[in-house]
């Protein structure tokens, strides 16, 4: 069976996870990172998503072998602000569509496009209009994928092996349980089912989900305070005090309870429902938390 060769934009957490799965599964892979990447078993190229004359060279550099499928999972960076947002993902976008029309781009986006408070269970349906800045952004962005006939995959919180959030802060102490009437859902995915999810959509052939957005989010359904009491019981260690949630971050301003049901319709289901039974099955994750700690 043939299967389609792939750009993919961005080569960093997920990106080169997703590269190393496709490339053994016989995908022929060119990866992209802003700077010099390091070697692997398929090309790396260094480009610019968000700069026009490093698109056009990283597209002449390819010559008549031109990808079958884009995978835009470009990061913003951190501290980059609104700027760099719209300089990765939209004005990223519309330079893929513009160097490389009819070929489908498979844009990673993000579920915090829903800016719904009260708890309620979200689908690709929900309503987005209150999203913020950002938000807007990704949606915009979302848009010019589907034109090219791609799909648009709106992530939920990654985390996997160097990557949790709640099982560092757990770790290293500095946990708290916001304090409310209700605990907010967090919304999870581990890094092995966002690359099984990108690679679910091509294996099944972009043309079947052209046009589609879906969420990619695991099974869990963990708010807050069940989270952190999962797993200090898993870990033997004590849970943590509460704070009042004018302590925490702005991300806790949002309560959803993403849906992943569209996509589990298409036949994915994620390899590690939750962060708790992927703390268990993932000999990597806990190892690799605590290595961060030192």
């Amino acid at each position: 069976m043939s299967r389609p060769s792939v750009l993919i934009i961005g080569h960093g957490y997920i990106g080169a996870a997703l590269g190393t799965a496709l490339h053994r599964a016989g995908h022929s892979i060119i990866g992209v990172s802003r700077s010099h990447p390091a070697q692997k078993d398929y090309p790396l190229e260094a480009a610019d998503v968000s700069n026009p004359d490093s698109i056009r060279e990283l597209k002449a550099k390819m010559k008549s072998a031109l990808p079958e499928v884009i995978v835009h999972c470009a990061a913003s960076g951190r501290g980059g602000g609104i700027d760099s947002y719209r300089s990765v993902y939209l004005n990223g976008m519309h330079l893929l569509r513009e160097n490389f029309p009819a070929i489908p781009v498979i844009f990673t986006s993000s579920t915090s496009v829903y800016a719904q408070t009260d708890g309620s269970v979200v689908t690709e349906d929900s309503d987005t209009t209150l999203t913020g800045e950002t938000g807007q952004i990704l949606l915009e962005s979302e848009s010019v994928a589907l034109e090219t006939g791609g799909t648009a995959l709106r992530l939920a919180g990654i985390y996997g092996p160097s990557r949790s959030i709640y099982l560092r802060r757990l770790l290293e102490g500095t946990a708290a349980i916001e304090t409310g009437n209700k605990s907010r859902f967090l919304n999870q995915i581990h890094q092995a089912d966002v690359v099984s999810a990108i690679r679910h959509v091509i294996d099944q052939g972009i043309e079947s989900h052209s046009g589609r957005t879906y969420n990619v989010v695991d099974d869990g359904n963990l708010n807050q305070r069940s989270c952190y009491e999962q797993l200090a019981a898993a870990l033997e260690l004590p849970l943590p005090s509460e704070a009042s949630t004018k302590e925490t971050p702005k991300r806790a301003w949002t309560n959803k309870a993403v849906s992943n049901a569209a996509l589990r319709a298409t036949g994915w289901q994620p390899q590690y429902p939750s962060l708790i039974e992927a703390l268990k099955s993932d000999a990597s994750l806990l190892p690799s938390i605590k290595a961060l700690l030192g």
